[in-house]
């Protein structure tokens, strides 16, 4: 055995302390593993909102549109459309969703605002879903145009229409435009953007909008001279009979808004009318507001001053407070569109409890479930034409004794 080979012995007391030393450390650190000390948390990352991503977050849909482009490529990009007749802007089959209307019109028709109606049907069924006079259903009820804008419909320079509302359909859509005038539209431009999809979500209403008008509307006294007067101020109205009805719907669905258009058959404020709304078969109002300009936001007559924000305006009012004074008005309620179940009435006094006789013409928007209610026959044309009537009360002509 050579001296490298050699390992001097350890004593056996010093061998058998540092087994025992080896031994309760691994001891120990197994135990530490086993019952460790408790530590703090650390707290979870904060979710990024959603809306960070609306715009990048990749989709599944196909966006398409339907215009009045010249299909020989040349810069005829409007169609004529002549009385009695339709022109189709959108015939599609397949689920999809509506997100764009545009158009603009020349026509020597001075009221072809209010002759040109808009229909759409979805999905197949017998009956249109939107049946508005063009005009109306952008706001211009009273046949003449002006620039404003809103949160869904816009009017731009120059006389150019446009809607955002958007308008979902799981198999079909069909719109069309009806000259219903007697005066040829010579061009009619035109652009429905829509998207399509594979399918719809089951939850997914319809939209659906409605034009009404009552010219006059019947007040219910005639000979009255001051709004404050105690005939007309002593009035009561708790259960909205006589009320001018903007929409009456069955099924389940939410209001959206409406486009109000007046013209003054008597002298003063036109308002003073309080917004009821009645839901779900409910015999009082399930929601009673304070007065017209109150319902559209606006206080104090709006002030005669014209104004137009994203949920509500005014935005056209020439000579105000007499006979012949005009007002176009609009509400988008889309802070808290309003929910039905089973049924809704959407309605407005003409003046404190109807005492007034103006024209109004409106246009109703709102989503539900299929089928709707019938809508109410279009009145004829010659009858949307707005026009001041004699129907008594202030400014009125002296009635002739016979």
């Amino acid at each position: 055995m050579s001296s490298s080979d050699f390992v001097p012995a350890q004593p056996t007391r010093r061998r058998l302390l540092s087994a025992m030393a080896t031994v309760a450390g691994v001891s120990a650190a197994t135990s530490l593993s086993l019952s460790p000390a408790p530590a703090l948390a650390e707290p979870a990352p904060p979710e990024s909102p959603d809306e960070l991503f609306a715009m990048a977050r990749l989709r599944n849909s196909k966006t398409r549109r339907s215009a009045s482009w010249d299909r020989s490529g040349g810069n005829n990009d409007a169609v004529p459309v002549e009385p009695g007749a339709s022109a189709t802007l959108l015939d599609v089959s397949g689920a999809g969703v509506i997100t764009h209307l545009w158009f603009t019109i020349n026509s020597p028709d001075p009221m072809h605002l209010k002759n040109l109606v808009l229909r759409a049907w979805w999905d197949g069924e017998s009956t249109p879903s939107v049946e508005v006079p063009i005009g109306d259903f952008f706001g211009l009820g009273l046949g003449e145009y002006y620039v404003y804008q809103s949160a869904l419909v816009a009017v731009a320079s120059v006389k150019a229409l446009n809607a955002y509302f958007q308008m979902p359909f799981a198999s079909a859509a069909r719109l069309t435009l009806a000259n219903e005038g007697k005066i040829r539209t010579d061009s009619l431009y035109f652009a429905v953007d829509y998207i399509t999809l594979p399918s719809l979500p089951a939850n997914v209403a319809r939209f659906h909008a409605q034009y009404r008008q009552a010219a006059p509307c019947k007040g219910e006294i005639n000979n009255w001279i001051n709004q404050y007067a105690p005939a007309v101020n002593d009035r009561k109205n708790l259960d909205g009979a006589g009320n001018y009805v903007f929409l009456e719907a069955h099924g389940t669905g939410h209001f959206l808004g409406v486009t109000h258009s007046v013209l003054q058959n008597q002298d003063g404020w036109f308002g003073e009318g309080d917004d009821m709304i009645f839901i779900d078969g409910d015999t009082a109002p399930t929601i009673n507001g304070t007065g017209t300009e109150d319902y559209y936001n606006g206080a104090w007559s709006f002030g005669d001053q014209p104004f137009a924000f994203a949920h509500n305006g005014s935005p056209y009012i020439v000579d105000p407070n007499r006979i012949g004074g005009r007002y176009c008005l609009y509400r988008w309620h889309l802070e808290s569109p309003v929910s039905f179940q089973k049924s809704i009435r959407v309605t407005m006094e003409h003046g404190h409890a109807n005492h007034r006789s103006d024209n109004f013409y409106t246009t109703a928007f709102w989503y539900q479930t299929e089928p709707h209610a019938p809508f109410p026959a279009l009145p004829h044309p010659e009858d949307r034409v707005p026009r001041v009537y004699q129907v008594g009360g202030p400014g009125a002509a002296p009635q002739q004794a016979g």
